[in-house]
């Protein structure tokens, strides 16, 4: 379930650093939010996809991987996005 590049757009905007910001963890967290949101919806109605429950879980993993380098970097930062993003943060 790929995002367009309006919504990409809109995403990068909203949760961006610095100007001209891709990749901070900050962007890609987010990024990974909404495509795991999503995938979730579709998983909800096509319960057998197993292909996709595993792209999922990749996503997932992903997402954690990089909240967990956030917090060795940044805790400040890290809480923060996980507010914004609507995570639970575990201590």
């Amino acid at each position: 379930m790929p995002l367009n590049s309006s919504q990409k757009k809109e995403i990068i905007d909203k949760f961006a650093t610095v100007k001209g910001d891709t990749g901070s963890p900050e962007v890609q967290i987010a990024l990974l939010s909404t495509r795991i949101e999503r995938l979730t919806d579709h998983l909800k109605i096509h319960g057998h996809d197993v292909h996709s429950r595993r792209g999922l879980l990749s996503m997932i993993a992903k997402r954690r991987r990089l909240i967990n380098f956030l917090i060795k970097v940044d805790k400040i930062r890290a809480g923060e996005i996980t507010k914004k993003v609507g995570l639970k943060v575990k201590n």
